[in-house]
This record gives C-alpha cells, structure tokens and sequence, in this order.
C-alpha cells in the first residue's frame, strides 16, 4: 500500500468499555470499522488482552494488529520508556502506511488509558497528525449498574483514585463525603480492606473484576478475606445516606 502524507493521519482511541462487548457504543463500534487498521495493546506475553477480545466482535481478525505495551511495568523507568517508545514507532509507522488508525482501550480513552501516552508518542513522530477519542463506559458504571450501588446524588462529589498511587490516596479519600471509586487495587487488597473498615466504610462498598466476562466476580468488599485480587480490581465506597430520599439534594 502506498505511502500516505502525514496530513493525512488520523488517530482515534476507542473506549470499548470494561469488557462486555454489548457495552460498546454505536459510535464506538462505527470508529472501529471505519478505521484502516485497529490497534490492540498487548503485553509481553503476547496473550489476548481484554480489549482485543472484544474488538474481535465487531471487526475481522485481519484488520487487527497487536502492539506490545509494558502495561504493568512501573519499577523499570528506562524498560518502560523503551516499550512506550517502540510501541510509539510502531503505531507511527501503521500510520503512514494506512493513516487511519484506531486504538482499542478498555474502558474510556480519557480516563487512566494507555491510550494517552501512546498519543501524545505518536504525535512527536507523525507530523499533522490528527487524535480524536470515542468514549467508552468505565468500569466503575459496569459495577454500578451491576452491583446496584448509587455513585452519586444531589449535591455528593465523586472521588476516584488508582490504589497504584498508594493506599494513602484512597484513605483521604474515604474521610470526604462522597462516593469514593478505587481502580487497579488487586496487590493491595488488604490494605483496602483495611482503609474501608477503619474509615466505617467497610458495609456498602462492592469489589467487582472481570465485568461482563465468564470469570465475572461481583461481591460485598465485606467478604474480600485480604488475599491478593486481579489487577483490574474496581471497588466503589458509596456516600453515606442517612437523609432519606432526595436528603442530598
């Protein structure tokens, strides 16, 4: 295929959600198809990736290309940095060749994604080029829509925090008045646990993994007996209610 000018080049990241394939947006699935090439990030394993199975639902095997990120790397800055810029060369060079080119995240592009560095990579190598983002439900309305807990009402701020940062984050957290959501907690689930019971927030708050996947897990934060969870851990602490219906409003 023909070079194509880099005027030309056009990246979408496309948020296909948490990982049910029912929950991707029209707009999302129509990104996807339009596209000349879907990106998928893959880790060193080479294994399919959440966002790769569900793309599969909606455009051919063919039309898919893996690139490998350091997803969980966080100790090696310099084996990080080399992967982001590999992964950079690579999507760049799927631009030129293409210059449409959509890459699937889980969940929202604009919220904690890979998405965001492989952008802003891409866009110091690919002169003109054009980033636009398709949003994606996130994994905190899955397990609010599944679990049945309320993230907000009235006038109840909404806190959500990677458990990467620090369990320290999450604690001050928990002291605010709102609904507090905690992402990417799985090797700390006991100092979670911990944070919940000793804020008075243990009863109410849900844990969920894998949404919309055959090894789904939903279940009360109660019952987490503190052993070490999937990385791709949700947790949501609801605001305490005691006004009655409409009391924060």
């Amino acid at each position: 295929m023909s070079d194509v000018m880099s005027s030309d080049s056009r990246l979408v990241g496309v948020g296909v959600g948490p990982g049910d394939p029912e929950l991707v947006t029209v707009k999302g699935v129509g990104a996807l198809r339009a596209a000349d090439v879907v990106v998928v990030p893959v880790m060193d394993t080479g294994e399919r990736g959440r966002a790769e199975a569900t793309v599969l639902h909606y455009v051919p095997g063919g039309k898919v290309v893996r690139v490998v990120f350091a997803l969980n790397e966080r100790t090696d800055r310099a084996r990080r940095e080399a992967a982001w810029d590999a992964a950079g060369e690579r999507v760049a060079g799927l631009l030129r060749e293409y210059g449409h080119v959509a890459f699937a995240t889980i969940g929202d592009p604009n919220v904690y994604s890979t998405f965001t560095y492989l952008a802003h990579t891409v866009a110091e190598l690919v002169p003109g080029l054009v980033v636009e983002t398709v949003p994606g439900i996130t994994a905190m309305q899955d397990l609010a829509a599944r679990s049945g807990a309320v993230l907000t009402e009235g006038t109840e701020p909404l806190t959500l925090v990677p458990v990467t940062a620090g369990t320290g984050v999450l604690k001050d957290a928990l002291g605010g008045p709102g609904t507090v959501v905690a992402y990417k907690f799985g090797r700390q689930a006991a100092e979670v646990v911990e944070a919940l019971r000793d804020s008075g927030r243990l009863d109410g708050a849900v844990w969920g993994s894998a949404l919309g996947l055959p090894e789904e897990s939903v279940r009360p934060a109660a019952e987490l007996d503190g052993a070490v969870l999937p990385y791709l851990s949700t947790l949501i602490a609801p605001a305490r209610r005691d006004g009655g219906r409409g009391g924060k409003l």
